[in-house]
C-alpha cells in the first residue's frame, strides 16, 4: 500500500488538474456528492476496486496512490533478435542472433500462470501466414526454451531446420520429427536433423 493517505492524494490531484468532484463522480456513474464525501467525510471509508482503477486511468497514475496494491515488479525476458518464420522460412542462426541487451517485461504472474521461469523465456516475432489462424504475421511470441520435448501430439515449437528458423505444429512419428502448418497450403516437413528452440507458450496480437 502506498503510504500516502489516498484521500488526500485524490485532493491534491483534483486541485492539480481543476476537475470538479461532481464531474468525476458521474464519470464513475456514481451520485455527484460520492468522491466529496469519500474525500471529506471518509465515506465510503475505500475506493471500490472499479472506481480506483478509473480514477487512476483518468490520473495517469499508479492505483497504489489511491490506495491499491502497487503495481507487481515486471519480469524481464530475453528478446531474439530474430524472427521465427510461419512462412517459407528465414535464413538464420538463433544462437548468433541472440541479443541479450534487448529484453521484454512480462507481468510475473503471466509468467507464473504458464510455469514458465524468466530464465528459460525468450520471445520473437512470427512472420508468414503457414500458421494462419493459430498465427498470424507480426504476433509477438513467448516461448519456454527449457521444453523442448516433442511427443506424438502436435504442439507448436520453435524450431530450425536446414538454416531456416520456423515456427509450426510439430509432432514425432516413429524416427521422424514431423513439421506442419495450420494453413493448408504448406506442405509438411518430414526430417530427422530438426533441432527444437522450445515450445511456444504464449502470443500477444496487435489489432490494427
Amino acid at each position: 500500500m502506498s503510504t500516502l493517505d489516498p484521500r488526500a492524494r485524490l485532493e491534491a490531484l483534483i486541485a492539480e488538474h481543476g476537475v470538479g468532484y461532481a464531474a468525476l463522480s458521474r464519470m464513475l456513474r456514481r451520485n455527484d456528492a460520492y468522491l466529496q464525501q469519500y474525500v471529506r467525510r471518509g465515506t465510503p471509508r475505500v475506493l471500490a476496486e472499479r472506481d480506483r482503477a478509473l480514477l487512476a486511468a483518468y490520473f495517469r497514475i499508479d492505483e497504489s496512490e489511491l490506495g491499491g496494491k502497487p503495481a507487481p515488479v515486471m519480469a524481464a525476458i530475453r528478446r531474439l533478435a530474430v524472427e521465427a518464420s510461419a512462412g517459407p522460412g528465414a535464413m538464420v542462426d538463433v544462437g548468433e542472433s541472440r541479443d541479450d541487451a534487448r529484453t521484454m517485461l512480462l507481468d510475473p504472474r503471466l509468467l507464473a500462470d504458464l510455469r514458465l521461469a524468466p530464465a528459460h523465456a525468450g520471445m520473437l516475432t512470427a512472420r508468414g501466414d503457414s500458421m494462419v489462424p493459430t498465427i498470424a504475421d507480426g504476433d509477438a511470441l513467448v516461448v519456454d526454451e527449457h521444453d523442448r520435448t516433442i511427443g506424438p501430439r502436435p504442439a507448436i515449437f520453435v524450431v530450425r531446420h536446414d538454416g531456416q528458423l520456423l515456427v509450426k505444429r510439430v509432432s514425432r512419428q516413429e524416427d521422424a520429427i514431423v513439421v506442419s502448418s495450420d494453413n493448408p497450403a504448406y506442405p509438411d516437413i518430414v526430417t530427422s536433423d530438426a533441432v527444437i528452440i522450445g515450445r511456444v507458450v504464449w502470443l500477444s496480437r496487435a489489432l490494427r
